[in-house]
Parts: structure tokens; C-alpha cells; sequence
């Protein structure tokens, strides 16, 4: 049942600029998990959750928690598991949930497969896409956001490697565009990597579409520079040839201004605020936080709100909840969630 514990969320300024849009938030303990990772909001209330280790779970409404059978088989080591979940854009009629993992041999491959949500099952589970080549030891980034012309945009990280994000026709350090069935769209920028919308990303590992259809993702830095950036078709975005960063051993990389031919982050952040999930916020329940992004930081342990202004985008406050967040959601009555690194589902509420 749902646990009632209340923590309430100090703000803190990040720089000369920022105006803080809420100064009294508390949030609700919800349920509890084993290394949580992302977090899906269901129309009729509850909520979908993966684990790293390989578990799909369901929360009910009240806060019970089951396991949904039928996943796919995970290869969770490091930093790589059981990924990101996401609901398909006509769920209520079919039912159908993706997911994505990492599974095989040399640090494995990022998948994405699709069932049909039945009870505590997925039904006809099926591989859609994988990466290839295989291998590597980072992060897969694994995030998937749907448009609304119908298609499935999917994030991959370079797996620490690099050179492969400059490779078109290696999947890693990419944002690719997809069919609902896992297949190149037609349209997209590359006839020789025909899967292919953006190049150039390190870690890209939250991907969201704001109100007005454009793209936004972020990604994690090397030492420094984590990113904010708008997506457009066929655009190269640096990495690893310019850096906002450092490399982990100190050595310096040239930035974006050096090489205008790469498209810039609209926000850098060093220090980093290690950005994890992100959800585009239109919703009632905090009007003040409409038409921003907000976004989960791990280093910075809390969460962090961007204003959408045009295709601009400026940091308009931060909340520090004390824990690394890995995961944020909204529901369609616009309340916000938070998924924490140690394995609390928090709800965000008006504090007194």
C-alpha cells in the first residue's frame, strides 16, 4: 500500500540569472523499487516502472506493486540494464508498451522491442531494432519520445568509445527515427545511414517533444559541459571533436565556438548536473512550471527546470530533494513525479 512518508524540497540558486518559480514543495513517497530506472504514467491511473536488473513493474493507484511478465531477457551490468519504458501514442486501444535493454556479448547491444500490455503480461513481446555494432562499456542512452506525425525517435550513446558518435553508419552517439514497427522512416536526412536524424552525441539520455513539435534532448558531459539541445534533422552535434568539457583525465577539448560547423548546446552546465529523465510540462497543477522542461539531476540531486522560450532555453530554478534523481514523469492531470537512483516513486505537492 502507498507509503506516506512527506520530505519536503529546498531551492537553491544556480546563478545571478535564475528566478525561482516555486519555493515550497514537498513530495509523497509513493512505492519503492530495486535500481529504478524510468517511469511511465498510465492514462487510467498507476504507473508502468523498469528496474536495471531486468524486472517490469506495475504500481497500482493505491501504491501495490506486481511484476509484469514477458519482458525481454536483460544483460544488466555497470551502467547498463533494463532501460527506459514508454507507452505507444494509441495505448488505450492496443495496449502497446516499448521498452529498451541491453543484452549480449562485449558490453552488449542496445535493443528496443514492443509488447502488448495484458493484465500482469506482455503479450508477443518482439524485438524491433538493435544497435550494431555491438560492445562498449558506457551507457546506452536508450530514451524514446514519439511524435506526433507518428514516428519513434530513439536516443544511443557512443558507450564511452567516442569515434563512433562521427560514424553514421555505426548506431552508436545518435538520435535515430523510427516507425512505430522499428524501421528507418522515410525522410530522414542520411541515404547511407537511412536510420539516422542527429549525429555527434555522447550520452544522450533524456529526449522529449515540447508543445510546439520541436526536439529537445540532453546529455551527459565528459568532466563538465553537460548538454541541452534542440534536434533538428541532420545536424551534427560535436562529440567527441568539441566539448562544452574536459576529458576524465583533464585534458582539454576544443569547445563548440571553435567549430561552428557543429551545432551548440543551448544550456552547458559545468558544474554538471548529470541530467537524467526529462518530460516537457504543460499541465494545471503547477502553472508556474508551464511550457518548461524538467529535468532529473543525479549530481546535482534534485530537479532542475528549463523555460522554453522560442527555441531558446534559459534555467529557471532548481529543487534539491537530497537523492540522485533518475527519472520524471507527468500524468495527464499534470501532477509531477519523481523517480529516485535509490529507489523511491516521489509525488510532488504544494508544501504548507
Amino acid at each position: 500500500m502507498r507509503l506516506t512518508a512527506m520530505i519536503i524540497l529546498s531551492t537553491w540558486l544556480c546563478g545571478a540569472n535564475v528566478a525561482l518559480s516555486q519555493s515550497n514543495l514537498a513530495a509523497e513517497t509513493l512505492a519503492e523499487f530495486d535500481a529504478p530506472w524510468a517511469v511511465a504514467a498510465l492514462p487510467k491511473g498507476g504507473f508502468l516502472v523498469t528496474e536495471k536488473q531486468g524486472q517490469l513493474r506495475y504500481v497500482a493507484p493505491n501504491g501495490d506493486l506486481a511484476t509484469i511478465s514477458g519482458g525481454p531477457r536483460v544483460d544488466a551490468a555497470g551502467q547498463v540494464g533494463l532501460h527506459d519504458v514508454a507507452l505507444a501514442p494509441d495505448f488505450d486501444r492496443s495496449g502497446l508498451v516499448y521498452l529498451t535493454w541491453v543484452a549480449g556479448t562485449n558490453g552488449g547491444n542496445l535493443h528496443l522491442g514492443r509488447g502488448r500490455l495484458d493484465g500482469m503480461q506482455l503479450m508477443d513481446f518482439t524485438t524491433l531494432w538493435r544497435a550494431a555494432p555491438e560492445g562498449g562499456g558506457g551507457h546506452p542512452g536508450a530514451m524514446i519520445a514519439f511524435s506526433k506525425d507518428g514516428h519513434l525517435f530513439l536516443t544511443t550513446g557512443d558507450r564511452q568509445l567516442g569515434d563512433p558518435a562521427q560514424d553514421l553508419v555505426d548506431s552508436r552517439g545518435k538520435i535515430l527515427r523510427l516507425t512505430l514497427d522499428g524501421q528507418p522512416a522515410q525522410g530522414n536526412p542520411f541515404p547511407n545511414a537511412p536510420e539516422v536524424w542527429s549525429y555527434g552525441h555522447r550520452n544522450p539520455y533524456g529526449l522529449v517533444f515540447d508543445s510546439q513539435g520541436r526536439l529537445w534532448s540532453h546529455e551527459m558531459g565528459p568532466r563538465g559541459g553537460d548538454e541541452l539541445n534542440l534536434i533538428a534533422a541532420g545536424q551534427n552535434y560535436g562529440w567527441p571533436l568539441v566539448s562544452e568539457g574536459r576529458t576524465y583525465g583533464g585534458r582539454s577539448i576544443p569547445d563548440h565556438a571553435t567549430r561552428p560547423e557543429f551545432a551548440a548546446p543551448q544550456i552547458a552546465w559545468s558544474p554538471v548536473i548529470a541530467p537524467a529523465g526529462m518530460v516537457y510540462y504543460d499541465g494545471a497543477v503547477f502553472p508556474s512550471w508551464r511550457g518548461s522542461l524538467l529535468i532529473g539531476g543525479l549530481q546535482s540531486e534534485g530537479l532542475v527546470q528549463v523555460k522554453i522560450d522560442g527555441a531558446k532555453a534559459v534555467e529557471a530554478g532548481r529543487w534539491n530533494t537530497g537523492s540522485r534523481i533518475r527519472d520524471v514523469a507527468t500524468d495527464a492531470a499534470g501532477h509531477v513525479y519523481l523517480l529516485e537512483d535509490n529507489g523511491r516513486l516521489l509525488r510532488l505537492t504544494q508544501g504548507k
